[in-house]
C-alpha cells in the first residue's frame, strides 16, 4: 500500500479571520478521517488562497475524502472558489532523507 499526497488549493472572499474560524470547526472532523495520516494547513492572504497538504495511508483513503462530505460542503460553499486538487506518490526513501514526516509501508506493518 503506498502512501498519497492531497494538495489541495482555493481562493476564498471572506477574511482571514472568518476563514480561520470555520475551518478551526473543521479541523476535528477532517482528524477523524479514516486514512488520514496527518494536514498541514496553508495560507496565502495576501492572495485570497489557502489549502492544505494531506498524508493519506493509500488512493483509496485519498478518493475516499475527496469524494466525501468535507470537500462536498466545500464546493458549495459561496466563500470559497477555484479548488483545485492534485495527487503526488510519496518518494519515501528520499522523504526520509530530508526529514518528512512519512513512514513507509514496512514501517506503518511493525
Amino acid at each position: 500500500m503506498s502512501e498519497k499526497i492531497l494538495q489541495l488549493n482555493l481562493n476564498f472572499s471572506i477574511s482571514r479571520a472568518e476563514l480561520e474560524a470555520a475551518w478551526l470547526e473543521a479541523a476535528q472532523p477532517i482528524a477523524d478521517v479514516p486514512g488520514l495520516r496527518w494536514k498541514v494547513w496553508l495560507m496565502n492572504e495576501a492572495e485570497n488562497e489557502a489549502g492544505g497538504i494531506y498524508l493519506f495511508e493509500s488512493e483509496a483513503a485519498a478518493q475516499s475524502y475527496l469524494a466525501g462530505p468535507i470537500v462536498a460542503a466545500l464546493k458549495f460553499s459561496p466563500a470559497v472558489s477555484n479548488i483545485n486538487a492534485k495527487w503526488f506518490d510519496v518518494l519515501e526513501s528520499h522523504s526520509a532523507v530530508t526529514r518528512g514526516p512519512v513512514k513507509s509501508a514496512l514501517d506503518i506493518a511493525k
